[in-house]
């Protein structure tokens, strides 16, 4: 199945490389760099490309790229999903999953890609088992190990790997028990000049903090559990209960996990907190333009909009820009031509905007077209979908978890078109 991976940082460069069959040479990654040429934003690299003797699946995540060889056909979602969790596994035993990071550990990285994929089938990808096989780094076992040369990998096969729940070890114990849930939702709209809608998506995730002792069963409900499409499970849940009774009923494993991904895809459910008023106009034959935007909340159940920044892509006729936010402050940079306002957050007693000139290059023919506005907010203690929890019951243990909530939503890709 998966034969090697490569791993890519922005500027190019393969800086490490794991093969499970035959050794696969690097100018295989020549067809992902033509790719990665025509693309012209990183997101929009083809996940799956295709070559004379072998396919190339490939995902981006926090600025690099993860690229596996395969020589015969397989479900590309399962090699995606494969590699995801691989850099999920970094992130939980790093604390980030940087190119830096990577280098620092790369003796537990060979060890932990060895024990997840065997002869290139995906083996051991749970965190708990990993975590019993290969120990996570700390300083003091890295100071141990230099002076005995001993290694991280355990010397006893982990207890969940045999059991029917392999993804939560036997023995688990703690002082203080608890569960946490938070509700992360990003909202991706399109916004046309008018204001309308003309697209609206919610993706949401609800991620797990469980730390309890023994063996919990632990059963989730929701106020409405009707609004959600699309919704990926972790294997702890039962499916059958969620279908019957839209109750998420599960074993959890022990530490953070995705509980489940689910999407609100009806455009009449997405309700869109902010709002803009915006002024953007060239004039034909002369060399200065009007730049004017104003931000206001709407929809936004009482909740602070906070963390605002807009990015504007300008034409590449736009030499400068002298403007005047009322709030915040803002950036533009002459060569890349992009703006970027750091707003801050929204008070509606005043709203924030941003005015003032735009420097054209004299003689240049206008501007076909205005252009769009990128905006990232954030919001806490908000499901923006109107997703809430009912209750969290648990059984087969007998005291008492403290239990919280915490809800969040966010700008995915808010683009509004001026």
């Amino acid at each position: 199945m998966i034969h090697s991976l490569f791993l890519i940082n922005c500027s190019g460069d393969i800086f490490l490389e794991k093969h499970w069959k035959s050794v696969v040479s690097q100018s295989v990654c020549d067809y992902f760099f033509e790719a990665q040429e025509k693309a012209a934003d990183v997101e929009n690299v083809p996940p799956v490309i295709s070559t004379p003797h072998h396919y190339l699946i490939s995902i981006y995540r926090d600025k690099l790229f993860f690229v596996s060889v395969i020589q015969t056909e397989v479900p590309p979602l399962f090699v995606i999903e494969f590699l995801h969790r691989v850099a999920d596994t970094f992130q939980d035993y790093f604390g980030e999953c940087s190119e830096a990071a990577i280098k620092d550990n790369v003796v537990i990285v060979y060890e932990l890609l060895e024990e997840m994929l065997d002869n290139g089938f995906p083996l051991a990808t749970e965190s708990n088992i990993l975590k019993e096989l290969i120990k996570p780094p700390t300083i003091l076992r890295s100071v141990v190990n230099s002076i005995t040369g001993s290694s991280n990998v355990g010397d006893t096969l982990p207890t969940g790997q045999l059991s029917n729940i392999p993804w939560r070890r036997a023995g688990v114990k703690y002082t203080n028990n608890e569960a946490y849930f938070d509700v992360v939702e990003e909202i991706d709209a399109i916004i046309d000049k008018s204001g309308s809608t003309v697209f609206a998506e919610i993706q949401g995730v609800i991620d797990a903090c469980i730390k309890l002792s023994g063996m919990p069963d632990l059963s989730l409900s929701f106020m409405n559990p009707r609004l959600l499409d699309d919704v990926s499970f972790h294997p702890c849940i039962r499916f059958k209960r969620w279908e019957s009774e839209r109750v998420l009923s599960f074993i959890p494993p022990d530490g953070n996990f995705r509980l489940i991904s689910y999407r609100v895809s009806s455009q009449n459910l997405v309700a869109i907190p902010v709002y803009v008023k915006h002024n953007i106009s060239f004039k034909e034959n002369s060399s200065c333009g009007r730049f004017d935007i104003t931000i206001g909340p709407k929809q936004n159940m009482g909740k602070t909009i906070e963390g605002i920044t807009v990015t504007v892509h300008m034409p590449k006729v736009v030499l400068n820009m002298n403007l005047t936010p009322t709030q915040g402050s803002y950036t533009f940079d002459p060569v890349t031509k992009v703006l970027a306002w750091d707003v801050g957050k929204i008070t509606p007693q005043k709203l924030p905007s941003l005015k003032g000139l735009v420097n054209l290059q004299s003689g240049a023919p206008k501007p076909e077209e205005n252009p769009s506005l990128n905006i990232q907010f954030k919001i806490q203690q908000l499901a923006i979908s109107g997703l809430k929890v009912n209750r969290l019951d648990m059984y087969g243990e007998k005291y008492k978890p403290f239990k919280g909530v915490k809800y969040v939503t966010k700008a995915g890709k808010f683009q509004v078109r001026t």
